[in-house]
Order: structure tokens, then sequence, then C-alpha cells
């Protein structure tokens, strides 16, 4: 049975007041007076299709869940990341958490107006306890590390793309523009099938490894809806426990090892083998050998090689180099400090390595407006979908200027778009009212 025009009033007053929005801010986010809002809320005056649109992304909401016979108005994804958002000065969180869950909700929308199979979660979960202490974070998440990369068959191989790899386990993925201090949010509502964004902002080394980072909480943390990573909670557990998956997935320890090997180094300074041949009557034979003094003193140059076969910052192999016990503290400090000299990226760019990219970045270079491929794909992939649905009438013109929005194309750039695609033919765009119109 379809909701009243009051049932709907009272529904938008209480999705409101549950993400935490004044009448104000709602009016400004959506171009209107105040008292607009308010004689929405009070049932006298009627919202459009397209208002109520927005309205359900400003609140964390599907048209649905509006529309639906029951509705929850406490069941919205925005209140968790408020509850992240301590601090008044922290509203840039909602407005990022907002934008997100609109994005998601989105895309779930146009996959299935497309009638696109809905992406299946392959990625298992690991019921481990809620770590009591660093180091056990540290093992748990090591050790669900190895576990992944032998269920994937990746060994001690490099990763290729890590968003694909997302993308194959049925997680979604996109970059979006977040606060600095956010590297990303995992979306875990059912309805949106799983999310992860990654921070467009930061260097494509730091969302290398912040996919992985979501990918844990994933894998982990999933009887949350929600989660967001923050350089400020680093020293959480489950941040640690993330961290420390990611740090190994990316460079496993057999995959070091193999390839400090490859370069003559990674050994003791000296090695004994004790050989037995089964005879109970004589003694093993002993062999012992020492390798050349200062051979296997691992040198920046073979840092900067590790780091860019693994598609890992110089930082991070120095770390996890002395994590598996392959340099010394000492060697830590020496490295560290001609890092910070600057030595790193000089030693890089003169042998010819240049800023890791992913192998589908290395294909093309970047499009004239200097937008980077890893974005430029999310993006295209989005824009595909919206231009794909409005084709077949399934979203009118001023819906699909509005997921425009979502990814910076202005309502001018979309219909340069659909005009070049031959999509206008003059027609005039409606919109409808709901309910009461």
């Amino acid at each position: 049975m379809p909701i009243t025009e009051s049932d709907l009033a009272l529904r938008l007053r209480q999705a409101r007041e549950s993400a935490g929005l004044t009448q104000e801010e709602v009016a400004q986010a959506l171009a209107l007076p105040r008292s607009s809002v308010a004689q929405m809320e009070l049932g006298n005056r009627s919202v459009s299709s397209l208002e109520l649109d927005r309205l359900a992304r400003l609140y964390g909401r599907t048209l649905d869940e509006l529309l639906a016979a029951d509705f929850d108005p406490e069941a919205t994804l925005v209140a968790i990341f408020r509850a992240d958002a301590a601090a008044p000065e922290e509203a840039a969180l909602l407005d990022t958490a907002t934008h997100a869950i609109a994005f998601a909700r989105e895309m779930a929308n146009l996959e299935e107006l497309l009638e696109i199979e809905r992406i299946v979660l392959h990625a298992p979960t690991y019921p481990v306890p809620v770590p009591r202490a660093k180091w056990e974070a540290v093992r748990q998440g090591s050790q669900a590390a190895a576990e992944e990369r032998s269920r994937l068959h990746l060994g001690d191989a490099p990763l290729g793309d890590a968003a694909d790899l997302l993308e194959s386990q049925g997680v979604r993925t996109a970059l979006l523009e977040l606060p600095d201090d956010i590297s990303g949010l995992t979306l875990m509502d059912p309805r949106l099938s799983f999310f992860v964004v990654n921070n467009s902002r930061h260097a494509v080394l730091r969302r290398r490894f912040s996919w992985l980072h979501e990918y844990a909480h994933v894998l982990f943390d999933r009887d949350q809806r929600g989660t967001v990573s923050r350089g400020s909670a680093r020293d959480e557990l489950v941040e640690v426990r993330a961290n420390a998956f990611a740090a190994c997935f990316l460079l496993p320890p057999g995959g070091a090892r193999q390839f400090l090997e490859s370069l003559g180094k990674g050994q003791g300074s000296r090695e004994r083998w004790d050989l037995y041949d089964e005879d109970e009557d004589r003694s093993p034979v002993s062999a012992e050998g020492r390798p050349e003094p200062g051979s296997q003193t691992i040198q920046l140059y073979d840092v900067i090689r590790l780091a860019h076969r693994f598609g890992v910052s110089r930082i991070a192999a120095i770390y996890r180099l002395k994590n598996l016990r392959l340099i010394s503290q000492a060697d830590l400090e020496g490295l560290l400090q001609q890092e910070r000299d600057g030595q790193g990226l000089a030693i890089e760019r003169s042998l010819g390595l240049g800023p890791w990219r992913p192998r589908r970045e290395r294909q093309h270079e970047p499009g004239r407006d200097g937008v980077e491929p890893e974005i430029a794909d999310f993006r295209t992939r989005f824009l595909s979908l919206a231009l794909e649905a409005y084709r077949r009438d399934k979203i009118s013109r001023g819906k699909i200027h509005e997921l425009g929005r979502l990814v910076e194309a202005s309502p001018d750039e979309i219909d340069d778009l659909l005009d070049r695609l031959g999509f206008l033919g003059g027609e005039e765009d409606t919109d409808f009212l709901l309910p009461g119109d």
C-alpha cells in the first residue's frame, strides 16, 4: 500500500534528525529556503522526485527506504560515521561519508536498473577475537595475509593492481577526495554490497597500501556496517591489525628473501651444514662457508629495487626488512637517514626507475586534463553506467546531472557528452511529484 503524503513528511523529518542535520543545513544543500524544508516535513508542500532523491542521498538512505511500507528511522549508515566525528571541526568526515554512501547507493541502483548481476562477495571472513595487545594484532594481521595469499594462489610474487584484487573478491572500489587524515572508508551494508573508498588525494603507493588495509577490515570486521581509517587512530588495535595485514600482503617474507637472494644477499655471516648419510657408525660430514666480508650489507639501491618490485614505498621496505630481521637496528637507522637526506629519490631517478605505477597505468600516460588513470578508470566506469541507463530511458536528464556531480562532472559537461553521443533529441526533461503531485 503506497504511503501517504503525511507519512512521507514524517519520514523526512525522522530521517533528517537521524542524520543529525538541521533544516537550515538541508535547505543549504538543496539550495532552497528553510521554510520550504519545514513545509515538506509538515506535509504542506509536495516533494518532487529529484528533491526526494537528493534528500535520500543527504540522509544516507535510498528512495526505496523512504517509500517502503516499513521504515526504520535509525537505520542509517551516516550515524556510524557521525559517531566517529567527535569534534565539530570534523564535519568534513560527515560530508565525505554521506558522499561515499550516496555513491555506493547510486552504483548499486544503476546496476539494478541495467539488470547487471549483483557482485558476489568471495572474500572470506577471519573470525578471530578482538586483539588485546599490539603484538596480538600484528600476529593476526600477518597470519591472515599469508593465508589470503595462499588462498588466492599468489605465492610470494608481487601483487598486481590492488584495487583489481578487491574487485575480484566482490568488493566494490571507488576513489573520492577524503580529508587528509582519512585514508579510506569501508561500507559493509548488505544492500550496497561491500564498498571501499580510497582517498584520491593520497599518493599512489599510499593508496595501494590503503586498498589492502581496507580489505583487512572486510576480512576481520564484517560485524560492523562501516569503518573509518584515520591516521590519528593508527594505535588502535584493529588499525594495527589492518596495517600489519597490508604490509605483509604487499611484501611477503618469502618474496623479500627470494629477491635479496637473487642479488646475492640475505645470507648469514656464516653458514654451516652437517651432512648425514644414514650411516649410524659415522659422524656427519660438516661444511662451512662464509660470504665475503661486507658482501651481505643491504644498500639503499637494493631497497629501492625491492620497493619497486613489490610496489611499496622505500620507507615501508626498510621497516619490512627490519621486521624480517634481514637488517639490524643500526642498518635501519642508516638507511632511514639516507632516505631523509633525499638520497632515495635521487638514486631511484639515476637508476631510471621513476615513480612506481600499477601495470595498467604504465600502458598510457595521464589524460590531457592530468587525471591519473586509476582515478579516470573509476570515473569512466560510473559515468558509463549512467549513460547506458539514460540511453535506455531508465533515468531522467535531471538524474544523470545529479550522478555527474558525484564524480565532479558539471551538467554542461554531461549535456555535451549526451549531445556528442546523439542522446539529446531536443526532448524536454520532466520531473514528477511524490506524493500529492
